[in-house]
């Protein structure tokens, strides 16, 4: 018996749509891909898990996709009954573009796709499963699809089945869990009503009551026919709905006389054009489903001949790419390294990228170093490989390389420079030419990084990775890596390849290099980003390496005992919830499952699992919610009177602290520096704001007095002491600058504290007549502005009336018109040009600001308003590290450190860390006074505002201590 899969098309766009809704978009194209990406990968997942074909079991042998077609009138349903689905919200803006590329994608490979217009798709479904297994005796049929009211026509040879849970819903399971057959599925449902399509059932009747009635009485009409029978109000409510539910069961029946039908033989699995989906998965970025498909072709049955075969590694650039010559080569020998060198002296540039042993550079071994210096070609200097003798080792290496690398008059680009820039620097090498050109050099634009270059001109683009930038920009599709290296258990590393392939990979990454930054670094230059491009960003390169490799000193027994601590306080309070839950419910429940808790809170007391009853604040999609902002409320609501909401915050809290915090610092510490050495990452946000991971630190919790614990294991080495220098309200600040308003920069200028000054003037008041609440709500709108605070937001922060803080507001815009007309002139701007800019020109595109959606659209507006003040704020915390760097030591190697030639240099200071609008450093203690002088001098210095920049800094042995 053979099986045809019909898949639900539009519940399918829908399901995916809602499970990934973080943003992606096309490489290539820029379109929204969320969606898109989770129906694909749908596909080929029944492809893969039901894709062989044969005899018996749930093989797709044929496939076929419906849809719902409204036309003019919108369907028949809409006709008779109005208000049919009219409380369902209008659907994403991003949503239908991304079906007409699933559409276009699937009629590209050959699914026949159905509809019937003025008909949903559970009828073209209906009509298909009852018209084909009428007819062929031999087919089986899967419907892709959750939807209760395709139950109706549930068969032994007609199911339902979930794919993403694997789960089947069939005729014996419906008898088993509800007691009726798929005829009277019908009747179950014009009872229960669906508020989904707005069909209003009986009160008080769910899924099991209507299908004990149904059960009992046979069908609608016998249930109708003996509702004198049924006493108390389910009775009456039943005997006032008569006339509606016989409405309700003519727009729940599904139709199974479309005039429609399918042809098995289009739907046949085997005549699938797959080989055509691979430069559509390439054009939207899908690398990952381009792996899968490559299996599946090379699965495939023989009469899917049509389909080109996937060959080898090298073989499979040819099939993925447009032809482009490439000439890549080792060097193994003195003589040719000698040579080429000699030609990139000639050149005077050389693209750059370097192979190690790991992801992090601060503990890899070099395998090798690639360089181009012609597109096209490229060679590949191996150190590392499965054969030494084959090739030149390390040091020898080194020595003829360093004197080509360091040379500031040799200009050198690369993707992700910093990467390589660690490498070399634990190699004894100083990487030069890459950052600032001189003077005499200014007209050069072949120098830099071209991860900075795509992120200055499209920070929104989903991926700035070697790879995808290839695809977007060359048309070319690179190696990927894990065709060498393998995946997971059996993944090797680098030095493992063997020289044949570890060569074209290598060298391709250079090559790739220069192509990009031919095409990207001259971009950056004509627009008008050339400042924040030659004078910050490609310098903080340099920082950010320097910051990595210096890494920060971390106690690791310091983080023990904290974690030790806090399990107690977590066992204590763990402890103390079962009494509560036993006391005020009768039961004990697990803190660590939602579900459990939701139950506790939200079930009635007369419950099967008895709950305290509480009304559900929020619902999320397998019941009420238990997140931070529910729990939250509940605990400040008087009338709530348990404390459990309390304890399970602060378990949460505790928990979070160790697993998260306290655990994963510790598994970070390098065990040859005791140092972590996390990563820092000028690409990681729109707005410019540097971020970091492994571990990210920007994360540590600095608001609760525990979570600020954790700072007290990291700590200066003996002889040495920490400095914290933080900028002072710098967004505040920023704010009064840019918008002018002559009472904001007033009070900076005071010298004041600027909330108690900002209430003063809000309320028309003397400065020591404000009092706290006032100070808090004016500190509350000054941070809040810039974010586009809402009087429900600020009421909630400060547990006022929506009135109150409404009045808050507009008196703040009273006092403070500049700033009104600054916030109005930022979304202005986003309107003209669609996008803003920073201070010192960074840009931040805001597509949606012409949006029709109100809700995306005022989310842009408060992203065009942030995105000035916090990406200026970004650029002047980089404008300092930029800086101070000259005068401040990075480590030669792990241990030692080095010092620039700079007269001004603070001789043995280092920056470690930038989190926020804070940077800390390390330096001796004998010079720790002088050192924080001239940090605070540089970074108050870095801009010039029209108020005074302050910068806090503290000496101390702890980053707790300095804070």
């Amino acid at each position: 018996m053979k099986t045809l899969y019909l898949i639900d098309g539009y519940a399918q766009f829908f399901r995916a749509y809602h499970a990934i809704r973080s943003p992606m978009s096309s490489p290539v194209t820029g379109e929204p891909t969320n969606m898109t990406f989770g129906f694909v990968g749908m596909l080929l997942k029944l492809l893969r898990e039901e894709g062989s074909i044969g005899e018996g079991g749930n093989h797709a042998d044929y496939l076929a996709v419906a849809l719902d077609v409204s036309g003019d009138k919108g369907t028949f349903r809409s006709q008779i009954y109005p208000e049919y689905k009219a409380t369902r919200p209008e659907p994403p803006e991003d949503l239908e573009p991304q079906v007409d590329r699933c559409l276009g994608m699937l009629e590209t490979i050959g699914v026949p796709v159905l509809g019937a217009e003025g008909f949903e798709a559970d009828d073209v479904i209906a009509t298909l499963a009852t018209r084909l297994t009428r007819d062929l005796a031999d087919l089986r049929i899967r419907i892709i699809s959750k939807d209760k009211d395709l139950k109706q026509i549930l068969s032994d040879r007609v199911e339902l089945y979930d794919i993403h849970k694997d789960e089947s819903y069939t005729a014996q399971r419906l008898r088993e869990e509800l007691g009726i057959t798929p005829d009277q599925v019908i009747d179950v449902l014009a009872l229960m009503g669906d508020s989904a399509d707005n069909i209003p059932g009986v009160e008080g009747i769910g899924e099991k009551t209507a299908a004990k009635l149904i059960a009992q009485y046979g069908s609608l009409d016998d249930l109708l026919a003996h509702a004198d029978e049924i006493r108390g109000k389910r009775g009456e409510k039943i005997r006032a709905a008569d006339g509606r539910l016989l409405l309700n069961r003519e727009l729940v029946t599904l139709r199974t006389d479309l005039d429609l039908s399918l042809d098995l033989p289009d739907a046949d699995r085997r005549h699938l054009r797959l080989s055509e989906l691979e430069p559509i998965l390439r054009e939207l970025g899908f690398n990952r489903f381009r792996d899968e498909l490559r299996t599946l072709l090379g699965d495939a049955a023989p009469d899917a001949a049509s389909s080109p075969p996937i060959g080898g590694l090298f073989e499979q650039q040819t099939l993925d790419s447009p032809a482009m010559h490439a000439d890549y080569r080792a060097i193994t020998t003195l003589d040719d390294l000698d040579a080429f060198l000699e030609r990139v002296r000639q050149t005077g540039f050389v693209a750059i990228d370097t192979e190690t042993t790991s992801l992090r550079p601060v503990q890899a071994d070099l395998c090798g170093v690639s360089l181009s210096v012609e597109e096209g070609t490229g060679v590949y200097i191996p150190v590392r490989s499965p054969d030494p003798a084959s090739h030149l080792d390390e040091a020898t290496v080194i020595e003829r390389l360093r004197p080509v690398l360091e040379d500031p008059d040799i200009a050198k680009v690369g993707h992700n420079l910093k990467y390589d820039l660690i490498v070399l620097r634990r190699c004894g090498i100083r990487l030069r030419g890459h950052d600032n050109p001189s003077e005499a050099d200014a007209g050069s634009t072949l120098r830099g990084d071209t991860l900075i270059a795509s992120f200055l001109l499209d920070p929104l683009r989903s991926s700035h990775s070697l790879d995808a930038l290839a695809l977007a920009l060359l048309d070319y599709s690179t190696m990927p890596i894990r065709d060498l290296i393998g995946s997971g258990k059996e993944q090797r590393t680098f030095d493992q390849v063997p020289l044949d392939l570890a060569t074209p990979y290598a060298s391709e990454d250079a090559d790739i290099s220069l192509r990009l930054a031919r095409r990207l670094i001259p971009q950056v230059e004509r627009e008008d980003l050339a400042r924040l491009w030659r004078e910050v960003e490609l310098p903080l390169v340099d920082v950010l390496a320097s910051l990595e490799f210096n890494g920060i000193l971390v106690d690791p027994e310091e983080l023990q005992r904290q974690e030790a601590r806090l399990r107690g306080q977590i066992d204590e309070l763990r402890e103390r919830i079962r009494e509560v839950a036993i006391e005020e419910a009768g039961r004990a429940f697990d803190p660590d499952s939602p579900k459990q808790l939701a139950g506790i809170l939200f079930n009635k007391p007369d419950h099967d699992e008895p709950g305290l009853g509480l009304r559900p604040l929020k619902r999320g999609k397998t019941g009420p919610s238990t997140d931070a902002e529910v729990l939250e409320k509940l605990s400040l609501d008087e009338s709530v009177q348990t404390r459990l909401p309390e304890l399970i915050l602060e378990y949460r809290q505790l928990t979070k602290l160790v697993n998260t915090y306290l655990v994963n610092l510790r598994e970070c510490i390098n065990e040859q520096t005791g140092r972590i050495h996390a990563s820092f990452h000028q690409t990681g946000a729109a707005t410019g704001r540097l971020s970091s991971s492994d571990p990210n630190l920007q994360n540590i919790p600095i608001r609760t007095p525990i979570g600020r614990e954790i700072r007290r294991a990291f700590i200066a080495p003996p002889g040495r002491v920490l400095i914290s220098a933080d900028y002072s309200q710098i967004e505040l600040r920023l704010l009064a600058h840019l918008s002018q308003d002559a009472g904001l920069i007033e009070a900076f200028k005071s010298g004041e504290d600027i909330h108690r000054a900002v209430a003063a003037r809000i309320h028309r008041i003397p400065i020591d007549e404000v009092t706290p609440e006032q100070r808090s709500g004016a500190k509350m709108v000054n941070f809040g502005i810039v974010y586009g605070i809402t009087p429900f937001g600020l009421a909630r922060r400060l547990n006022i009336s929506t009135s109150e803080a409404q009045e808050i507001i507009d008196d703040y815009k009273r006092r403070f018109r500049g700033i009104t007309t600054f916030l109005h002139e930022c979304v202005e701007q986003a309107r003209t040009h669609g996008f803003v800019q920073t201070m010192l020109g960074r840009r931040r595109p805001v597509p949606e600001i012409e949006s029709t959606n109100p809700a995306r659209k005022a989310l842009a507006e408060r992203i065009a308003i942030n995105s000035v003040v916090q990406g200026s704020a970004a650029d002047l915390i980089k404008q300092a590290m930029v800086d101070l760097h000259p005068h401040l030591d990075w480590r030669d190697t792990l241990g030692e450190e080095s010092a620039p030639p700079d007269p001004e240099h603070l001789s043995g200071v280092m920056m470690l860390l930038q989190i926020h609008d804070e940077l800390v450093f390390e330096a001796p203690q004998e010079s720790g006074g002088h050192a924080r002088d001239v940090i605070v001098q540089t970074m108050e210095s870095a801009m010039r505002l029209r108020v005074p920049l302050v910068v806090d800094a503290h000496i101390s042995q702890t980053w707790y201590e300095g804070k």
